[in-house]
């Protein structure tokens, strides 16, 4: 998914200058009146609110990103989880590395650290101009909502929802974030990636002529080195499942939904939008053990977009299985091969376009702090969004055995993933989902 000995051979200057300019382009698409920032401060105070790999993952990224940004706030529901997070930005750093690129600018203190279920709420209450949501995907609704409400801008990780409750929620908050100027920016870093913006632009120019089907493939691994292998005896069902949430569908959404958003975000990419219906097959044949939930390990849904066009992704974490990864259009004058490597054309216009040394996931935070500083529109809350859904779609078909519309799933379904309360003690594992059985919500 990364190619990150090519991008690393990218100075970290060099990148600052081409991503500065390169943002202003995209903030400028759609600009709101410039306003003050900060009262009347360049410097970006930045919040993070759940600290685990990916929250360490995006911190750095986006303090590398941009000049004259601290991160002077952090929250996670384990505070032991904060400490290690916190420890890591500030280490020592290894030969080669800037010292200042990240260190410099950690300004937490111990005050600043929040731990428990309202740690998000105690970040989103200090003078933090920005905040990065990377806790569970479960969480991202409320906390979308809670940063939109606060004034503040935000970065969020994919997927924002683990449900259709979840996406209906993310959609007013981003509208939210619209009225009162607010940049909401995804983690769907692939959208940044340069072969595939080129490819995009030649797709939707016509280069394949009219779409007329597509595939999406993702399989791999089945990750079972993947978080804390024992239950510690003092943990209860709640923190258990918490700290096992990748395999927890209420947590996660599923792999479908907390991974192979990513893969579908690239294909309503190219499509111009979301599918219409689908109907989609799946289970778990390797993964069966009690610790990975009611994850499934292996879906297949045929999606069904505008003008009778139908996209099949076949999607899977088991060990020893073939690995491809890549999405293919076909139209009526040739087809893309489009990969993270590389997007290849074949037909009318043949072409081979490779990936240049600007690192997406520098790139997005490049982009929004950009945004922020001169005060133009930048939100990407509805597209993820319905990505999310898109993916959701197709979980929810595969665990009932029903073809599903696009329109019922976003306007009518009343699935909720919520627990019955958010709080430390019992909690069932939930039930693995039997096609045919499971009922539709």
């Amino acid at each position: 998914m990364e190619n990150r000995s090519k991008h690393e051979r990218l100075s970290r200057r060099d990148f600052v200058k081409g991503a500065a300019a390169g943002a202003f382009s995209v903030a400028t698409l759609s600009g709101l009146s410039p306003r003050a920032f900060a009262a009347g401060s360049d410097k970006v105070r930045l919040g993070l609110i759940g600290c685990g790999g990916r929250g360490m993952h995006d911190t750095s990224m986006c303090l590398t990103a941009a000049e004259n940004i601290e991160l002077i706030a952090m929250g996670d529901v384990f505070k032991d989880r904060v400490n290690s997070c916190r420890a890591w930005l500030t280490r020592e750093p290894k030969e080669g590395e800037d010292p200042n690129q990240i260190r410099a600018k950690v300004k937490v203190t111990e005050e600043m650290c929040f731990g428990g279920w309202d740690a998000y709420k105690k970040v989103l209450a200090t003078d933090v101009d920005m905040v990065i949501l990377t806790t569970p995907p479960q969480f991202r609704p409320i906390m979308l909502k809670a940063a939109v409400e606060a004034g503040k801008h935000v970065f969020v990780e994919k997927p924002v929802a683990v449900d259709p409750v979840g996406v209906r929620s993310v959609i007013a908050s981003s509208d939210l974030a619209d009225q009162k100027g607010l940049t909401i920016v995804a983690g769907t870093q692939m959208r940044r990636i340069s072969h595939l913006v080129e490819a995009m632009k030649r797709i939707h120019d016509g280069a394949l002529g009219t779409i007329q089907s597509g595939q999406c493939f993702r399989l791999g691994g089945a990750m079972r080195g993947w978080g804390p292998q024992q239950r510690d005896p003092g943990w209860s069902d709640m923190e258990w499942q918490l700290r096992r949430w990748l395999f927890m569908t209420w947590l996660s959404g599923d792999f479908i939904v907390e991974m192979h958003v990513h893969d579908l975000d690239i294909i309503n990419w190219a499509m111009g939008g979301p599918p219409v219906q689908c109907f989609a097959l799946g289970g778990r044949q390797q993964r069966t053990e009690p610790e990975y939930g009611d994850s499934y390990d292996h879906f297949a849904v045929e999606y069904d977009y505008p003008n009778g066009v139908s996209v099949s992704y076949k999607g899977a974490q088991q060990d020893g299985i073939a690995n491809p990864h890549y999405g293919h259009v076909v139209g009526t004058k040739g087809s893309a091969r489009l990969d993270f490597g590389r997007a290849v054309f074949q037909g009318a216009h043949t072409a081979t376009i490779g990936w240049d040394e600007y690192d997406p996931c520098l790139t997005q935070h490049a982009d929004q702090i950009a945004a922020i500083r001169e005060g133009k529109r930048l939100n990407e809350g509805r597209r993820i969004a319905e990505s999310t859904m898109t993916a959701i779609m197709g979980r929810m078909s595969a665990y009932t055995g029903r073809a599903l519309k696009w329109d019922w799933v976003m306007n009518a379904s009343k699935l909720d993933l919520t627990p019955p309360a958010y709080a430390f003690g019992d909690l069932a594992m939930p039930e693995v989902a039997v096609p045919g059985k499971t009922r539709l919500i």
